[in-house]
Parts: C-alpha cells; structure tokens; sequence
C-alpha cells in the first residue's frame, strides 16, 4: 500500500495552470524547502505552479526532516533496508504523480520533475520507467543509482539537465559525469550538464540561471514567448 505524500503549492492557481514543476528533496529536508526556489522562477516561468511533496519518511532526531529511503552511510541502515526502502518510495511517488497529473489537468510534457540531492536521485530511477515521458528533468548534486539496469529498464527518454557543484563534499562531483556517461549509454540523446564552479553541496545562482531556460525552453515557453 502506497503512502500518500503531504505537498506544497504556490503559483498559477489550480484550473490555471498551463504548466508544472514538481520539486524533489534531498535528505533530511522537506518539500518547503525547495518549494522557496519558485520565488526567483515565477516571474519568468508565467502560468507555472510550482509544487513540492514531503518525502515518506520521517527521520529520528531531526524535526521536519524526511527521507525517501535511508541512507548506509549516514543512518547505519544495511544496503537492503536502503534498496527496499527505495523501491518502495519509487511506488510513492509513482502514485502522488499520477494522483497530481489528474488532480491539476496535467499533461506529463506539461510537467518538469526538478530534483536535489536524494531527490535528483529519485527523478533519475522514476522517471525514465514511467510510461509518458515528462517535459524535462532538473537534477541537482545527486547520482544515478542502479545506473547497470537503466538500458533495459528506461521506457521514456526524457530530455535531462545535470547540474553539480565542483566542491560539493557530500555527493561527489564525479557522479555528473558518471550518470552522464551512463544515461547516454543507455540511449539518452538529450543530456545536457553543467557545472557550478566553486559550489559546494547546494543551488548556485548560475546553476538556478541554466535550470530556468531548460525548463522554458522545454516547456515551450520561448516559442510562445511567455
């Protein structure tokens, strides 16, 4: 049985909305957190809401922190705790899309899936396996996991925009190239990357700028001239 994942919403009001984008957290923060970007994005991305679910999990002794699944490294989970809890948080979120998609009249190329950390994790395992390709993927300081499975598995091959910081000292900044690498390996044409000089683990103004015209221009917005 799927958790339902609590969100937040701020933009274009529902029923007027002509586009969408979806943020994912990273571990140990919540959907508020990054819902704090649509603030610089709204004005230059018109008729958009902007929306951010909590992640499943609470995380012991860190108040209004969430988790997809849990992490070796950090929690002393075993990888099977990891890797199930992954799995499980894949049918969550499958679920919260598809309930949003309906709830807000949405196209999936109406959406763009904007990912941080273990969220751009969770963006780059869920949707290429979902059946109707999204508008674009924005993934931030995260790494493609189960990268060997990708080819056989991937079923959309969403235009993709990596973005990593250079000195980001908790996902290495090599996992851009690597998940680069292997997204083309596995058929992906439209993989664009960038690099924040000089960033540690976060969201540079520069990096904020080259998400904002992906996301125009896959969304059509240029060519409408929003």
């Amino acid at each position: 049985m799927t958790r339902v994942l609590k969100s937040s919403r701020r933009g274009a009001p529902k029923g007027e909305a002509t586009s969408m984008v979806v943020f994912l957290h990273g571990y140990g923060a919540n959907g508020a957190d990054l819902l704090g970007l649509a603030e610089p994005l709204e004005e230059h991305m018109p008729g958009t809401a902007f929306v951010a679910p909590d992640a499943p999990e609470t995380i012991p002794g860190m108040p209004g922190g969430y988790q997809w699944f849990p992490i070796p490294w950090i929690d002393g989970s075993s990888q099977e705790e990891s890797e199930s809890g992954m799995m499980r948080a894949t049918e969550d979120l499958n679920a919260y899309l598809d309930a949003l998609l309906v709830d807000e009249d949405m196209l999936p190329e109406q959406v763009i899936l904007f990912g941080f950390s273990q969220g751009t994790m969770m963006t780059l395992h869920v949707a290429p396996r979902r059946e109707d390709s999204f508008a674009g993927l924005v993934c931030f300081s995260g790494r493609l996991l189960m990268p060997e499975s990708l080819a056989e598995e991937a079923i959309t091959k969403t235009p993709i925009l990596l973005v990593h910081g250079d000195a980001d000292d908790v996902v290495p900044p090599q996992s851009l190239p690597e998940a680069a690498e292997a997204l083309q390996e596995a058929g992906f044409e439209d993989v664009y990357a960038h690099v924040m000089k000089g960033t540690a683990h976060g969201i540079a103004p520069d990096g904020l700028s080259v998400a904002l015209a992906f996301m125009r221009a896959h969304l059509g917005m240029e060519r409408r001239g929003g």
